[in-house]
């Protein structure tokens, strides 16, 4: 299944400006391939003001979102990729969304397990990994 972050991010940036308010973004800039200004950066993050009136030729496309914005009075050119975009947010009253920093794809539920190791039986402990369900016919 496909990434619902992509399709619900410029929906909410476009909600947020047909209500009058300034969308902001929390970014993970430590993402591969995130270009933002590093002396803005803490833990990690940053927060974006990506509202039409505070940034130059904004893009916001299925992969990514690029634009230019003034940093200390100096044009900057920015460029998120959508898997780094954490939450989309109304700077007025915090209303939007979040988004989980990892996503994986589900398991097809019909693909066979792996063999079973040496030493796996009832008695050894499960593993810790994510829950899984099986068909049961």
């Amino acid at each position: 299944m496909l990434s619902q972050r992509p399709y619900l991010v410029p929906a909410l940036y476009e909600w947020i400006v047909d209500n009058g308010w300034t969308p902001y973004i929390l970014v993970n800039a430590g993402a591969d391939g995130v270009d933002v200004p590093q002396p803005y950066v803490k833990d990690g993050r940053i927060v974006l003001n990506i509202a039409p009136s505070a940034v130059q030729a904004l893009i916001v496309e299925k992969e990514y979102i690029s634009f230019s914005a003034r940093f200390g009075g100096t044009p900057i050119g920015l460029y998120v990729p959508m898997e780094a975009v954490m939450a989309v947010y109304a700077k007025e009253n915090g209303q939007g969304m979040a988004f989980p920093e990892e996503e994986q794809e589900p398991t097809p539920p019909d693909q066979p397990s792996p063999p079973p190791s040496e030493g796996s039986g009832p008695a050894d402990k499960p593993s810790k990994g994510k829950p899984s369900l099986k068909i049961v016919k």
